[in-house]
């Protein structure tokens, strides 16, 4: 396996393949969708409200689609101000490809501020934790490091992604997921920043460059269980626990893939 493309190195796991190529089938058929031919500005929108929900039921608030398509306010804590932040952040992570591709940091530390806002939050916000602050949300997996090895591993982890890589957008994305999980940098909403980071690699590489299959929805139908089993494997760094992480980033992409081709349908008889 290559040592200079860490993320190549991945690709080339048994297994990861034919999660690879699963994903580019699934995004394929739903590009190739009649209705997206002129109507693909409305799939996305619908994609974009469907991707926060799941997120947003993930960290902990699971309301009904309809729910959150009319609620206007959502406060400043709670399920509303949860589902408020992954509304906004779906919105931000569009704004995002081009400062991602220069600094991904500067990209986190902003979809942090713009996940926390409302909240009267101090100096925590929009910057990784320091020694002495913990994680205030619910436990998304093992205990993560201290503050000395966030920084350096972020730091990393930006490295990488300048650097540029050989590797799908399936591989990145899951890495990408996966690292900010493990770390939980920041003091809160990590779990709903590491989703939308992963939108902006599946967006920004040419994947998804429209925006319509939203993983965020398939990391919620998964349920929080296997999330948490997946990111497990992950944080172990064994291949096999690599491998099944990438495999359920995959399967999210194509039950997201699920969702917009019934929306699609919905679409094509005029019933959405």
């Amino acid at each position: 396996m290559s040592t200079t493309d860490p993320l190549a190195a991945l690709a080339a796991l048994p297994g990861v393949a034919e999660s690879v190529d699963a994903v580019r089938t699934a995004v394929d058929r739903v590009y190739g969708h009649r209705v997206m031919r002129r109507r693909s500005n409305e799939v996305t929108s619908e994609a974009a409200l469907r991707g926060a929900r799941g997120s947003a039921a993930l960290a902990g608030a699971d309301w009904a689609l309809e729910e959150v398509r009319r609620r206007t306010d959502f406060g400043d804590a709670g399920e509303p101000h949860l589902v408020g932040a992954a509304l906004r952040l779906t919105a931000e992570a569009g704004q995002m490809l081009s400062v991602w591709r220069q600094s991904p940091l500067r990209v986190l530390a902003r979809l942090h501020l713009v996940a926390a806002g409302g909240t009267g939050a101090d100096d925590t916000v929009g910057r990784p934790r320091q020694a002495g602050e913990r994680v205030d949300e619910p436990l998304i997996g093992p205990e993560p490091p201290g503050a000395d090895e966030v920084a350096g591993r972020l730091d990393g982890l930006a490295r990488l992604l300048l650097a540029g890589t050989e590797a799908p957008a399936l591989v990145t994305a899951a890495v990408v997921h996966g690292e900010l999980l493990a770390l939980r940098p920041f003091v809160s909403c990590n779990g709903l920043v590491a989703r939308a980071a992963e939108r902006i690699v599946l967006v920004g590489s040419g994947l998804d460059p429209k925006s319509i299959c939203p993983a965020e929805v398939g990391h919620a139908e998964q349920g929080a269980a296997s999330y948490v089993a997946a990111l497990e494997g992950y944080v172990s760094g064994r291949p096999e626990g690599m491998t099944a992480w990438i495999a359920h980033c995959g399967r999210a992409v194509e039950l997201g893939v699920r969702e917009s081709t019934a929306v699609c349908e919905a679409l094509q008889r005029g019933a959405a």
